[in-house]
């Protein structure tokens, strides 16, 4: 998986007045939890926005005083009216302790149940992957080659050797079904 470097500075003070003064100068507060202690620090809200703001999935390397660190984003907290970020989580990787990420789905191949005028929908877009850090994918392959009218793809299809998906093994992913011109021309062969 790839990994996006991030710098922060360490904080002294914790607590509100603290952190809305970091915000004004437009830097979000940060915590790294996982390993030996925590760290409370600040980054640059513009260095975050490759890591928030995309559908994509990262690892961080992060670079806190002399601390170095992998890690993932654990939590993201959003101003509710300006949706910029006034805390981020993150969570220290560890290369022996699996961890668990929501990875994007890929669709790949062409359905022939599209070709002939069905409709695809596509229901989850993330699925939760537990993997060992090494092992984490970058976003989770689904094929769609055999889907035909009527069909769908469903988590307990996929089956992967180095990771798990840990959705609900009855959920569906993706699933073609009759659009109304379909119905409409199915109809119009019957009469």
């Amino acid at each position: 998986m790839k990994s996006i470097a991030i710098s922060g500075s360490p904080r002294e003070n914790v607590g509100k007045r603290d952190a809305k003064e970091l915000r004004y100068q437009g830097l979000v507060p940060a915590v790294l939890y996982g390993g030996k202690n925590q760290i409370h620090f600040s980054v640059s809200a513009a260095d975050l926005k490759a890591l928030v703001y995309t559908p994509e999935v990262s690892f961080v390397a992060l670079e806190i005083g002399s601390v170095k660190a992998q890690a993932i984003i654990q939590d993201v907290t959003f101003h509710p009216l300006t949706d910029l970020p006034l805390h981020i989580d993150f969570l220290e990787l560890d290369e022996t302790k699996p961890v668990l990420m929501q990875i994007p789905v890929k669709l790949t191949g062409t359905s022939p149940g599209v070709k002939i005028g069905g409709k695809l929908v596509q229901k989850l877009r993330k699925l939760r992957v537990r993997a060992l850090p090494k092992d984490m994918p970058q976003y989770v392959e689904v094929s769609i080659v055999s889907l035909e009218v009527g069909k769908s793809v469903g988590v307990g299809e996929l089956k992967f050797d180095n990771f798990k998906i840990t959705n609900n093994s009855d959920d569906t992913i993706v699933s073609v079904t009759m659009s109304r011109a379909l119905k409409q021309a199915e109809n119009e062969g019957k009469k």
